[in-house]
Parts: C-alpha cells; sequence; structure tokens
C-alpha cells in the first residue's frame, strides 16, 4: 500500500509550537516505520521547519520525508501554522498527481484542512487522527492555542474526511462532542519499540530507596507541584522530573525556576532532580532505574512516556484520564487515581511500599501489557485495518471534483477563507 503521513514535524522540534507537537512527531515517525517494516511504501510530508533540510530524504527502507517550502525554514507558533495551510495544499497536489497515494493520514487539523485541499485536484481517501483536541485543552487548562477557530476547524475536518483514529476512550468522547458519530472513529493508541524498552538491561543510577519518575514538560497542567507537596510524606523517596529544556537552559525557565522554589520551601529540594530534556539514547536506562512512574497530568492524550515506562517493567501511577486510563489496569499494571491533592499518591505509593510482592507483581504485568498491547507491529497492522476499511467504503466525492458530498464543503471552503 502506498501511503502518505502528513504531519507538522518530521523529528520532534527543538522549540515546540505546542505542548504536544513532540510527542506527535515521536508517533508519526514510530508509525512510518512500523508501516514500512511491514513492506508499505510511506512517505511522511512536513513543512521545512529548519534550514539545511533536503527537499527529500530517505528515514529507512520503504519510508521516506518531503520536506515542503512553506514559510520559514524555522519552527513557528502554531497559531500561525494556518496560514500555511494552502501553499502546502497545492504541493501536495502537485506531487500526488505524479504519485497518487492509496491512503492518506493526516495528523493535526492543520495537515488534514491541507489534504483536504489537495485532495480536491487529487481524490484520495483521507484519514485523520488529532491526538489533542482542542476542546479539551481548554476544560483541562493546557496552555497554547485554543481559539473558538481552531475548535471549529476541527470538528470540520472530522467530518469532512474518510474516517478518523482516536488516541484514547476520552478522545472518542472529545470526537462526539464535537458531532463525530462513534461509527466513523477506531482507537489506535500510540506504540512503544519493544526491542528496545524491556525491563532487561542497565539501569541508571540512583540515589533513594525509592525512586519515583515523571518524563513530560514542565508545564502548569503536568501537576508536578503535585508531586513535589507529597515528597515530604514519603522519606526517603526520590523524585526525578525528566523534561522541559536541556539541561544548560533549565535555569532560564519559568516553570524550573517556579517548581524549585516550591522543593525547597519544602525542604525537599536534596530529593527533586531535573534532568531536563534526556537524550534519547538514555531514556531507556532511566525508565528501568525507577520504582513507579507517576503522571498528575490533568489531560494526557498520547500517554506515550507511561507505556514506554510500562514496556520497561515500571509500573505507572497516573490520574485516570486520557490515555493514561486506557493504558492502566487499575490494581494490576498499576493506579489508576481519581482527580486530587498529593494526599491521594501518598496514600497509594504508601499502600504499595507496604506490600513490596505487590509492586513487583505490577511492574512484571505491567511490562505483559506493554509487549502485547503496545508494540508498533500491532499498531501499525490496526492502523491498516483502518486504512483497509476506508478503502473498502463507498469513496465520498470532494467539492470541486464532481457534485460534492455535504459534508466535504465546509471544511474546504473554510480553509479557503483562511488561506485568502
Amino acid at each position: 500500500m502506498k501511503i502518505a503521513l502528513v504531519a507538522r514535524h518530521v523529528s520532534a522540534p527543538a522549540t515546540p509550537s505546542d505542548p504536544y507537537a513532540a510527542e506527535q512527531a515521536a508517533h508519526v515517525a514510530g508509525l512510518g516505520r512500523a508501516l514500512a517494516a511491514q513492506d508499505h511504501s510511506v512517505v511522511i510530508y512536513a513543512r521545512k521547519d529548519a534550514p539545511g533540510l533536503p527537499d527529500r530524504e530517505t528515514l529507512a527502507p520503504g519510508l521516506t520525508a518531503r520536506y515542503i517550502k512553506a514559510g520559514p525554514p524555522a519552527p513557528v507558533p502554531a497559531d500561525q501554522l494556518p496560514q500555511y495551510v494552502a501553499e502546502i495544499g497545492r504541493y501536495l497536489a502537485a506531487r500526488w498527481k505524479k504519485d497518487t497515494p492509496d491512503i492518506v493520514h493526516a495528523h493535526h487539523w492543520t495537515s488534514g484542512l491541507a489534504a483536504l485541499l489537495a485532495a480536491r485536484e487529487v481524490p484520495v481517501p483521507i484519514i485523520q487522527s488529532f491526538g489533542s483536541l482542542g476542546t479539551a485543552e481548554q476544560c483541562h487548562g493546557v496552555p497554547g492555542p485554543q481559539d473558538s477557530a481552531r475548535i471549529r476547524m476541527e470538528a470540520l475536518v472530522a467530518r469532512s474526511v474518510s474516517g478518523v483514529l482516536a488516541h484514547s476512550s476520552d478522545e472518542v468522547a472529545g470526537l462526539a462532542g464535537l458531532g463525530v458519530p462513534g461509527a466513523r472513529v477506531r482507537i489506535v493508541p500510540c506504540g512503544v519499540d519493544t526491542a528496545r524498552f524491556g525491563p532487561d538491561g542497565p539501569a541508571a543510577k540512583r540515589h533513594g530507596e525509592l525512586r519515583l519518575l515523571h518524563v513530560g514538560s514542565l508545564a502548569d497542567h503536568q501537576g508536578l507541584d503535585k508531586l513535589i507537596r507529597a515528597l515530604p510524606d514519603l522519606p526517603g523517596a526520590e523524585l526525578v522530573i525528566a523534561g522541559g529544556p536541556d539541561q544548560d537552559e533549565l535555569d532560564s525557565d519559568l516553570n524550573y525556576k517556579k517548581l524549585g522554589k516550591l522543593a525547597a520551601g519544602l525542604g525537599v529540594a536534596d530529593r527533586v532532580t531535573f534532568t531536563g530534556q534526556v537524550a534519547s539514547k538514555n531514556l531507556e536506562a532511566l525508565m528501568r532505574s525507577a520504582d513507579i512512574f507517576v503522571s498528575a497530568a490533568r489531560y494526557e492524550p498520547y500517554g506515550a512516556a507511561a507505556i514506554t515506562a510500562m514496556a520497561c517493567g515500571t509500573p505507572v501511577m497516573a490520574h485516570a484520564v486520557g490515555a493514561c486510563a486506557d493504558a492502566v489496569i487499575d490494581g494490576t499494571t498499576g493506579v489508576l487515581l481519581p482527580a486530587g491533592g498529593p494526599e491521594a499518591f501518598v496514600k497509594r505509593i504508601r499502600e504499595l511500599l507496604s506490600t513490596p510482592m505487590k509492586l513487583t507483581a505490577f511492574g512484571i504485568a505491567a511490562g505483559d501489557r506493554a509487549r502485547s498491547r503496545y508494540p508498533w507491529e500491532r499498531i501499525a497492522a490496526e492502523t491498516v485495518a483502518a486504512y483497509e476499511r476506508c478503502l473498502a467504503a463507498p469513496a465520498p466525492k470532494v467539492a470541486g471534483t464532481a457534485p460534492a458530498a455535504p459534508a466535504r464543503r465546509p471544511a474546504v471552503a473554510a480553509v479557503q477563507r483562511r488561506a485568502a
């Protein structure tokens, strides 16, 4: 199958334009490699967002990246991406006239708009993945562009494409709130490289009797203040916070300063370690070193870090939100907590420490679940099954190619107005 993945980024941007840009880029790259490994021909199309990028690059056998000249060769804020949609759509149409894909899979709503524009000239079925919805980010107080225009456009794109892939049950509910019927949505979660991430192998050096690990940004919606506030009641525990800017840039990060001041005020600064952004090659050793992966995030659309920790045999304690609510089996592979303060974390961690055999069993079960449910091979197969279902359905007509299907008109017309 010839597959076109339309995305914002081919690799994680150095300065993400929104809180989930890096996770989405990692998902697209992982999916592309897994699809190519199953003998599909895959091309990732993304805007050229760094100087020196070639027009075309081979990433792996069967996997190619094509970089589109649209706007400056540098990262741009997410709320500025719509102005480049028409230009990207024209590039895609010209490219697909020469080499028409069997199916297009767009990631992020602006990518979906560009694909819909291209499909007016080259009719192709389009599958859409959002990853994170504006309505959900707005509800959970996630910083970033959440204007009403984005929310309207996400609804229009979802109704205009041939099908939608969601990462979690929560996302399905969010799409239903946008008027997208459940019959048009399939859940295909994030994957993990289980050949690389596993319980066996070197582990990073640790300093406390109990290591709690968080991997993610330092933003307020991650709830890191809650994890730090739990430490005074967990003597002997250390909290490692991996993420945010590079270590040599932490001192200029406002969230780091605020969290460091909180830790110092609570008298636990010596038990909180901020690593900054962790190099990919060091991530598995860090995951293996933890007793519990902890997340107090109010919203977790991808859950990639939690799934990766599970693959390394580390149980997860997280709020029952987003992808974590699907990935973690409460009482088997970890603990799911309702919304609340740090007291809930303290109570459940103490319960686990009082029964170390249970903590060990959780880790074994977490590894088993990650290897059975989340390997990229399975995620790619489920994605292809969704593609085939789309291809087997009657092809919807795109506005401008023939008498238009009514559902197609709003999104195409809307992007034309925004590009004008």
